[in-house]
Parts: C-alpha cells; structure tokens; sequence
C-alpha cells in the first residue's frame, strides 16, 4: 500500500507539472499581446504596401502605354471631365484611362484567340473569339466609367436636400456662405462622404485663391447633375444681386424635395409594368402547369380509353 501511494503521488505531481508546462506557455503577459499586436500590424502594413506599389507600378506603365499610343487628343477635356465625374480627378487619369482600355482590348483578344482552340477547331471560330474577346475588353472601361458617373450622382442627388436644409439652418445662424459650406461639410460626412468630399474641395479651391463663382460652377461640373447647377447659378446670382441666401436655399430645398417625391412616385408608377414581364414568364406558366395539368391529363385518359 505505501508503494502505492508513492506510485501514485508522483504520477499526480508528474502530471502537475506536465500541466503547468502546457498552460504556463500559452498565458502570455500584457507586453507580449502588444507585441504580438504590433507584428500583425507591421505584416498588415506591408501587405498594404506591397499591394499599393504593384498598382502604382500597374497605373504607371498603363499611363505610358496610353501616352505612347494616344498622344494629345482633342476630346482630352471631355474626357477628363467624365472622369472626374467617376471620381478620378488626377492629372494622368486620363492616359490611363486609354491605356486600360487599349490594354485591356489587346489582352482579351490574346486570351480569346489562344484559348479558343480548346473548345473550337475552325479557324473562324477562333476569329470570332478573339473578336468577342477584343470587344469586350474595348467596351468594358467605359461601361465601368459610366456605372460609377451614375451611381456617384444618385448619391449626390439623394443627400442633397437633407445638404440644403442644413445649409439654411447655417445661413440663417449668421454664418457666412464660405462657412455655413464648411459647417454642412463636417455634418454630412455620416450622411453621404461622397457629397461631403466635394463640399470641402469647393472650400479648398476658395481658400488656394480660385474665385468662388468658379469653384462653385467646377462643383456643377464634377457631378454633372442638373439639380447642383440650379442650385450654383442660384448661389451665383443672389451673390451678384445681393438677394437673400436663405430665402433662396429653402425655396431650392423645397424644389429638390418636390422633385425627389416626384421621382419616387414615377418609380412606383413603373413597378407595375416591369412585374408584366416576370410574372407572364415565370409565374404564369407556373400556375397554368398546376391549373391545367390536372385537366390535360384527364382528357388525355379519356381519349385513350375512347380509342
């Protein structure tokens, strides 16, 4: 018995201390969380870095492919105005854009007329690939400009009101329109970023010295909407005449929110006509499966047994 109890004491301590040695590694000190932390910070950084130069590297050699092949062309102010209407208001944005979508053009058609002997043997319907494929890459870029002109200003056309409304609370508390465009900037933020972003650019360009008539009319052009150059032709002319801006910006408020329930109503009034289609395709079918099924089936029997 005491040769067992013995036995048994050091199994007992050999697994204590098999037990320490398990969890005493795995608690670590406050110190080596925060290193830990760090590290993961300083790999995530690199990443980031990492992934940001290969897309500078990208976008510099598409800027010198489409500076090589395009050169200086006359629709270059168009151009770089429907980009800064996507959002992209840099200086080579423009022979990247070309540069993409030759690019782009090049690398589909190759990819169509190499991998198109895989599924096709004739000779033409690898032509016809590589032309799809051309296609594709030629039409993509701009379909994506258009997709992000389009919903950018949905966004601006959305916030714009609730922008006005605020702008007026501002004017009317005794600030100045310079000020009351700063203020509206910093509470919009949560709202909309993308309507607040071009409120402070507006400012910005007013405090490097550019008039404020020609930041505002800059403000109509980067988005392009119709409602925003109301809104900066008014602003511009209560500024030339010296009229009242409050009186103007809630007359403007109350515009934008009458055309913005307009909107709403005419996009309820055409969800009818676009259910026509869903429903004559998809659901009548259905219903005329299960209605007549029955029936068909039982004239069919009928039939037989007349026969």
């Amino acid at each position: 018995m005491l040769s067992l109890a013995v036995l048994l004491v050091g199994l007992s301590v050999a697994l204590l201390v098999v037990f320490l040695a398990q969890v005493a590694p795995s608690r670590q000190t406050g110190l080596a969380r925060q290193l830990d932390g760090l590290r993961r910070a300083s790999r995530t950084i690199e990443r980031e870095d990492d992934s940001r130069l290969r897309t500078e590297q990208l976008a510099a050699l598409l800027q010198s492919f489409g500076e090589r092949i395009t050169g200086h062309r006359r629709d270059e102010a168009s151009i770089r105005l429907w980009l800064a209407q996507a959002g992209f208001l840099g200086f080579t944005d423009v022979p990247t854009y070309w540069g993409a979508r030759f690019g782009l053009t090049a690398a589909l058609a190759a990819a169509g007329f190499l991998l198109a002997p895989l599924v096709a043997t004739s000779v033409t319907g690898v032509v016809v690939a590589a032309f799809w494929g051309a296609a594709a890459g030629w039409v993509a870029p701009p379909f994506y400009i258009r997709s992000r002109v389009k919903a950018r200003q949905k966004a601006v056309q959305r916030a714009l009101p609730d922008a006005l409304d605020m702008l007026v609370v501002c004017v009317e508390a005794g600030l100045g329109l310079n000020q009351a465009l700063v203020r509206v900037a910093d509470e919009i933020h949560q709202v909309s970023p993308l309507l607040s972003e071009q409120l402070v650019m507006v400012n910005l360009e007013i405090r490097a010295g550019t008039a404020r008539e020609q930041a505002l009319r800059n403000l109509a052009e980067r988005t392009g909407l119709s409602d925003v150059s109301s809104l900066v032709a008014m602003l511009i002319q209560t500024d030339r005449f010296g009229t009242s801006i409050a009186n103007a910006l809630r007359v403007q408020a109350m515009s934008l929110r009458t055309k913005r329930q307009q909107r709403a109503e005419e996009a309820a009034a055409k969800t009818a006509i676009q259910l026509v289609f869903p429903l004559v395709l998809f659901i009548f079918p259905a219903l005329f499966v299960v209605i007549l099924g029955p029936a068909v089936l039982t004239i069919v029997q009928t039939l037989s047994t007349l026969r």
